[in-house]
């Protein structure tokens, strides 16, 4: 995948701390932007979305999540 792009939540203060996003026709990925070459989690496009919504019900922000994922 090479369209990836960060959140609109992403500022300048913690722009390089976020997550990234790209997505296909088939396919969702989110990597870490400080670390593009290390793991990507890749979701089929349907699952991706349930993904996020069980995130929202723990965490209040996918700032959150960047700090959960360690």
């Amino acid at each position: 995948m090479d369209n990836w792009r960060k959140s609109s939540y992403s500022g300048p203060d913690d722009g390089n701390d976020c997550v990234e996003i790209a997505n296909s026709h088939t396919h969702v990925a989110i990597r870490d932007s400080k670390a593009p070459a290390d793991r990507t989690l890749v979701f089929p496009a349907g699952s991706f979305t349930p993904f996020i919504e069980a995130l929202k019900e723990t965490h209040s922000t996918v700032t959150d999540f960047a700090r959960f994922r360690g």
